[in-house]
């Protein structure tokens, strides 16, 4: 006799969805250099401990065509921003909602793709689950600079090496790390990436660079 395998906590949060109306989760577009180990959903939040991992994953889903949003972050550079993939025409900066980040975020949940908020320490869990909600509504994607309770996954760089820089001269021209993602109690994942390369690009370690050839 076969025995089913048990449902997965996704699929069972999926049925639960379903019966309620919600629309289920969907894929959104990723940065290619994450792929094996992430890829974004739709009505999902994700929180990473730097600005430039922020960046990467708000990347994919820019250049295919999102609107996004920052809110309450002074460290969004926006060269650095466009360097990495993000559209800034598509892009609104809320830089100093103050007390009123919770009201901002929700706004921009309900109109944007893809919001990225520097959320205050402590959040509660009332206005983690208000937020969750609005996200599964709307199909959205929340990106939390710091930390956010209950979120889908976590990103975090470590091993970082900079490239460039000599004995006491040179500039700093590419930066290899590893980025960890952490889902639930599961393994890490761990890659190697260029963030970002000599060309300013964000890609794998092993891949090589694109070589653009003159057509004469």
């Amino acid at each position: 006799m076969t025995v089913a395998p048990a449902p997965t906590l996704d699929e069972l949060r999926a049925r639960v969805d379903q019966m309620q109306g919600r629309p289920a989760a969907q894929p959104v577009a990723t940065h290619p250099a994450f792929a094996g180990l992430l890829q974004l959903q739709t009505g999902s939040s994700y929180a990473v401990d730097s600005a430039s991992l922020a960046m990467a994953l708000m990347a994919g889903p820019s250049a295919d065509g999102a609107w996004c949003a920052v809110v309450g972050s002074a460290e969004f550079g926006l060269e650095a921003a466009a360097a990495a993939g993000v559209e800034l025409r598509r892009t609104i900066l809320v830089p100093d909602p103050g007390k009123a980040w919770l009201e901002a975020t929700a706004a921009l949940i309900d109109v944007l793709g893809v919001v990225v908020v520097a959320a205050p320490s402590g959040v509660s869990a009332k206005d983690v689950s208000r937020i969750g909600a609005r996200l599964r509504q709307r199909g959205s994607v929340l990106i939390a600079y710091g930390d956010w309770p209950r979120c889908d996954a976590r990103l975090s760089l470590r091993d970082a090496e900079w490239v460039g820089l000599g004995r006491g001269h040179g500039h700093l021209q590419a930066r290899r790390v590893t980025v960890e993602v952490r889902r639930g109690t599961a393994p890490p994942r761990t890659g190697r990436l260029w963030l970002p390369d000599r060309d300013q690009a964000i890609r794998p370690v092993e891949q090589q660079p694109v070589q653009l050839r003159s057509v004469g």
